[in-house]
């Protein structure tokens, strides 16, 4: 049977479980994307791929936003600065985001490989910065947070895919 320190450890922990699993979600739509250029993957798939994509970083983006942020900030006032600027870091993610769907939306239509890679380089360093400064600046928060309703239900932005 887990202590409660290990069941809110796991907070902090499954953050870090989801952002490696959106690293590698990034990682396998830059290698379809360059396949499709190579000649390869239809645009159908594709854009079902980064659909995929941009709907569960959206997900775990608006699920910090409005759950575990506000949290945080009632718990760790001192944290509400860094809340800011993570809040601020999703806003440019979504605009990348939208370019970077509106880019796919006209595949199959001459389009530009190096704006379209330009894009996709640009969203996978902003999402590594963003991910390494919140791991870094709130993870031991999330860990000392006793939040029962987390225990009943897993909260959006710790969601991997649309089961778990």
């Amino acid at each position: 049977m887990e202590t409660s320190h290990e069941r809110l450890a796991a907070f902090g922990n499954q953050l870090i479980e989801v952002h490696l699993w959106l690293r590698e979600e990034l990682a396998a739509l830059r290698e379809d994307v360059d396949a499709y250029l190579a000649g390869g993957s239809r645009p159908r798939d594709l854009r079902a791929h980064c659909l995929t994509f941009c709907t569960a970083l959206q997900r775990h983006h608006v699920g910090e936003d409005g759950g575990a942020f506000p949290v945080l900030a009632e718990r760790f006032p001192e944290l509400r600065p860094v809340l800011d600027e993570l809040r601020r870091d999703h806003q440019l993610v979504e605009d990348s985001l939208t370019r970077l769907q509106a880019l796919l939306d006209g595949l199959g239509r001459e389009i530009d490989p190096v704006v379209l890679r330009s894009e996709l380089d640009s969203l996978a360093a902003l999402m590594e910065t963003h991910f390494v400064y919140e791991e870094k600046r709130i993870l031991a928060a999330l860990n000392a947070l006793d939040a029962p309703e987390w225990d009943r239900s897993r909260p959006d932005f710790l969601l991997m895919d649309e089961g778990t």
